[in-house]
């Protein structure tokens, strides 16, 4: 199982939202210098072609935003002939550096908090869970991550610009990420504001499918926001019409192996993002021959002998409150404690 921290290297967005060459080198400077104390290497036998071996690593990106290096503390490794770290399923928390409550709450309920509980958990399970976060000029911020790395080791780092704006781009990145490092049969994107019950997401995704691509999640449509003063306003609007397109809940949704790995070899710039992180991933699904998997356990306003994630939708994009409320769910009987079922297939 591959130990965290990860760092990657991420292609940045258009030119337009590009930091200057001179600040950026003094960022990635920075960078460098606060994680470089965290970089380093297990000893093994198989040395660069066992993936799964290394500490820590730096994914790098070429022009076309093609993975095709492991930067590590030894130096570069060809991408090619590595053995990725089999899973059954890789689950990336997404969080960001104003949500430490929100990591803090997790690691107390359905999330380990010591890697030999990660270990358990994907042995039990299946399922690799990394929180997944990027980068900011902050060092204030970053010397804090980094204390927070060095004491849970439980993070998959981006070389990206965390910023709510960006969203699209950090999945994006997350995805090519977690195939770089992954060899997984489905790749799970989650928000760090859900509770959720891995036994049961596990179940899920164990189940046989005939479609070798799906896009498994909570399904929805509603009306395009065009308002510039809501949250989540869109402004290619006139692109989309009156109605959005049927597309999963951001909060908690896979893509399996096949989707990713059309994903990854694509370049960035050949996708159309949109304001939306989970409108934006619904697009290249239509655009792709994938299965739309609906499935409502995914998005439960309470907790139910079948659920597998609790959301407060619509009221909040995941739960309201989710400091408290995650605390508050892991005290009920119903949600920590309940049997895994086998799931039908409604």
């Amino acid at each position: 199982m591959p130990s965290s921290p990860k760092f990657f290297h991420s292609r940045h967005p258009p030119p337009a939202t590009r930091l200057t060459r001179s600040t950026a080198l003094i960022v990635f400077s920075a960078l460098s210098f606060l994680f470089s104390l965290y970089v380093f290497l297990s000893s093994t036998d198989c040395g660069h072609q066992c993936l799964s071996d290394l500490r820590s690593v730096r994914v790098l990106l070429d022009k076309p935003g093609n993975v095709n290096v492991i930067a590590t503390s030894d130096g570069d490794v060809d991408v090619n002939g590595t053995k990725r770290h089999k899973v059954m399923g890789f689950v990336g928390i997404q969080t960001g550096f104003r949500s430490v409550g929100r990591r803090r709450s997790l690691r107390k309920t359905w999330m380990p908090s010591d890697h030999q509980g990660l270990q358990r958990l994907e042995e039990a399970t299946g399922l690799a869970f990394r929180f997944v976060i990027g980068r900011t000029n902050d060092r204030s911020k970053m010397a804090q991550l980094g204390r927070e790395v060095a004491k849970y080791d439980d993070f998959l780092l981006l070389d990206f610009e965390e910023e709510y704006s960006k969203l699209p781009y950090k999945t994006l990145a997350f995805f090519k990420a977690a195939y770089a490092l992954y060899d997984s049969d489905f790749y799970v994107k989650a928000d760090d504001d859900i509770y959720l019950r891995p036994d049961r997401l596990s179940l899920l995704l164990s189940k046989e499918r005939s479609h070798s691509q799906t896009y498994l999640g909570c399904m929805k449509k509603g009306p395009v926001f065009t308002d510039p003063k809501l949250k989540w306003y869109e402004p290619l609007s006139y692109l989309l019409g009156s109605e959005y397109f049927l597309h999963a809940y951001g909060p908690l949704y896979a893509l399996s192996a096949d989707v990713v790995a059309s994903l990854v070899a694509l370049r960035n710039n050949s996708f159309r993002m949109f304001s939306n992180e989970d409108v934006t991933i619904g697009a290249w699904m239509l655009a792709m021959n994938v299965n739309f998997e609906n499935n409502r356990r995914l998005c439960e306003r309470k907790c139910t002998p079948t659920f597998i994630a609790v959301l407060d939708i619509p009221k909040c994009s995941g739960l309201c409150n989710p400091e408290t409320r995650i605390l508050e769910l892991h005290r009920q009987e119903m949600c920590s404690n309940g049997s895994t079922l086998p799931l039908d297939d409604k």
